[in-house]
């Protein structure tokens, strides 16, 4: 895209307001946030992005003779399936007890060559995931979030008696706390004494694009360990580069595994760079970590490699026109299918399972599993907020018109209306879509009578494209710019009596800035990288996020008059996106449990991992409000009184 800047002029914002001079009325309702269940307080509406629906489906290993592996009530939100030694059962990770939840379930095949008789394994309100079973069939190995760490460890329970031990998560296996710490994808050795996993501990948390991005890349290396907790070294790693996958060979002589740059993994899950990211298939010699072979080369991005045969290495090749399962030397013919993920093969080499993932959006108001018994967990889209008269503002990012257009509404469902829609705009219709421009962050003002928020280009497109603060009147009409488009201004929000709105600049120049919209005047808070402004309910403090250092963003807040600067967090993985709850605590995202998956794996996201938290306005009290493998955020609490207007 070069320097260019694609921003609109002023003169395209003032005509764009002009073309949207009044709300759309929608003719039925979209969305309605449904009361609270059981007398619980009452919703807790969040934006997750993740698959929607996912689906295990076995074939033969060239393709042929596909079958959906779970059929009927059997089948649900499954995934990450795991033969066992025998090919009698498969283990495979679901999300049956809510959306969000995953836990481990097994099946045994039928003699239709099917799954059946699912029983659940092991779960609970944390992330339980990549279940393996010993060959001996005393004990599965996991990846499970349910420490009180709340990172990922890998896990062994005894088949028989029930009884886990953490296996990673041990004084003397510690990583360093203030870096990544996360274990992931166990696999039993053939022998059933030794476990391979990857694993991003003592590494360095670092953005993307060389450390100025937001969202983390991940550097994994191979590790091994014994399943009495001895033995434990590092297997194979490269600087500057990430592991990811390992599977044993069948004689258990080496292991395989997948090779890609750091920067990679943050391209391997995004749609604008996957198709020109690459990876490598190699393996190394169990027993030393040297003898390294490069089983593949040139383009294209490779994951999921097992030992198929004792001579035959498949993998899965990730986008592209020939996404499909691909097999090194040539034995099985290889294949096409869109959409194909976590290849399993069986012992024999003969079968593989698979899952395919369905991206269609949630619908709004939908149910996710909830981790917080007092409150319902709902999905909603992007930046919800309440007006103090009780109604909601959204952008409709994922959902409705799905161009990042402001939506309002009441919790009900009722009085649905687009009130600014980015169609009748300059911008891009294909960054629209792809959620990269559009109209941004509504903040009501105190009196209901204003939404103010930003129109322009956002994430990667902010260093070409500008935005400005806007507004418009809660019925559609008088739109206009608030501010020139000089620069890159977003991410609005007004002050307790109306009179000021804070939002943050991007560009040659960097801050908070407050305008006063009774004299114009523009006031200079902050000149550091500071984002995502929110002015509390009393006016006496603005709430937002810093760049404290070259690879880290923190919360903090600060006094109108730019005294009295605090930072309330220090995890060193990125907090951030924090808004006002309705208590005066603070709900923020946070990195700092670390991944839950290996990050180049995941499809159509930004940051796979962060958590909602929630804290005081002081920092004390932090508690994590989600557990999932998912990108949650944007939370917004509606309490029983507000949903029963």
């Amino acid at each position: 895209m070069g320097s260019e800047k694609k921003g609109i002029g002023r003169r395209a914002f003032l005509a764009a307001g002009a073309a949207t001079a009044g709300a759309v009325l929608l003719p039925k309702p979209a969305f309605a946030v449904a009361p609270a269940t059981g007398g619980k307080n009452g919703v807790m509406l969040m934006n997750r992005i993740a698959p929607s629906k996912s689906t295990l489906y076995i074939a033969n290993a060239d393709g042929t003779n596909e079958r959906q592996l779970l059929s009927g009530t059997d089948a649900a939100f499954d995934r990450h399936a795991n033969y066992t030694f025998d090919a009698s059962a498969v283990y495979f990770t679901s999300e049956r007890t809510g959306d969000g939840n995953a836990n481990i379930y097994t099946a045994t095949f039928n003699g239709s060559g099917l799954l059946s008789n699912v029983r659940s394994v092991i779960g609970g309100s944390a992330v339980y995931d990549s279940a393996t079973l010993s060959p001996d069939k005393r004990t599965l190995a996991f990846s499970s979030t349910r420490s009180s760490d709340h990172l990922s460890q890998i896990w062994l329970m005894d088949t028989q008696t029930g009884a886990l031990t953490n296996l990673t998560g041990t004084a003397a296996l510690a990583g360093d706390p203030s870096s990544p710490d996360g274990h992931f994808r166990p696999v039993w050795s053939p022998d059933g004494q030794w476990l391979a996993f990857s694993s991003d501990r003592n590494t360095q948390w670092m953005g993307h694009d060389n450390g100025t991005g937001w969202e983390h890349t991940q550097e994994l290396s191979i590790y091994v360990i014994k399943k009495d907790g001895t033995g434990f070294r590092q297997l194979a790693t490269k600087p500057g580069y990430c592991l990811g996958s390992p599977k044993w060979s069948p004689d258990g002589q080496r292991i395989v595994y997948y090779e890609i740059t750091v920067e990679g993994t943050w391209q391997a899950h995004r749609p604008e760079d996957i198709g020109i990211v690459e990876s490598q298939i190699v393996s190394v010699d169990f027993a030393t970590g040297t003898d390294r072979v490069e089983h593949t080369s040139g383009p294209n991005l490779k994951v999921s490699p097992q030992y198929v045969t004792n001579t035959e290495i498949g993998y899965l090749l990730k986008n592209g026109a020939d996404e499909g399962l691909v097999y090194v030397n040539g034995s099985i013919p290889n294949f096409t299918r869109a959409g194909l993920r976590s290849p399993c093969w069986s012992p024999d080499g003969k079968k593989v399972i698979y899952e395919k993932q369905d991206f269609t959006n949630r619908t709004l108001d939908e149910e996710l599993y909830s981790w917080d018994s007092d409150w319902d967990y709902r999905f909603c889209d992007v930046f919800p907020i309440l007006s103090r008269q009780g109604k909601l503002a959204i952008t409709e990012k994922q959902t409705g018109v799905a161009n990042s257009s402001i939506t309002t509404m009441n919790p009900d469902g009722s009085d649905l209306q687009v009130i600014f829609n980015t169609a009748d705009s300059s911008l891009d219709p294909t960054l629209l879509a792809e959620g990269l421009a559009g109209a941004f962050r509504p903040t009501w003002s105190p009196d209901g009578e204003w939404i103010a928020f930003g129109l322009g280009g956002w994430f990667q497109e902010r260093a070409v494209m500008t935005a400005a603060i806007w507004r418009v009147r809660s019925d559609g009409t008088g739109a206009e710019a608030l501010t020139d488009n000089s620069t890159n201004s977003g991410f609005p929000s007004y002050n307790a009596d109306g009179t000021k709105i804070v939002y943050r600049v991007w560009g040659q120049e960097n801050g908070l800035r407050i305008l006063d919209l009774t004299t114009g005047t523009t006031t200079v808070l902050t000149t550091e990288s500071d984002n995502l402004p929110d002015w509390s309910a009393d006016g006496s403090l603005i709430l937002f996020t810093r760049k404290t250092s070259a690879t880290n963003f923190d919360v903090c807040t600060i006094e109108p008059d730019g005294t009295n600067l605090k930072i309330l967090t220090s995890s060193g993985a990125n907090d951030g996106h924090a808004v006002w709850n309705y208590d005066g605590r603070i709900l923020y995202n946070s990195g700092m449990y670390g991944f839950r998956e290996e990050a180049a794996l995941y499809d159509n996201t930004f940051q796979p991992y962060g958590q909602i938290m929630v804290m005081n306005a002081d920092g004390s009290g932090k508690q994590l409000l989600t557990d999932s493998q998912w990108e949650d955020s944007m939370p917004l609490y509606l309490t029983q009184s507000v949903l029963s207007q």
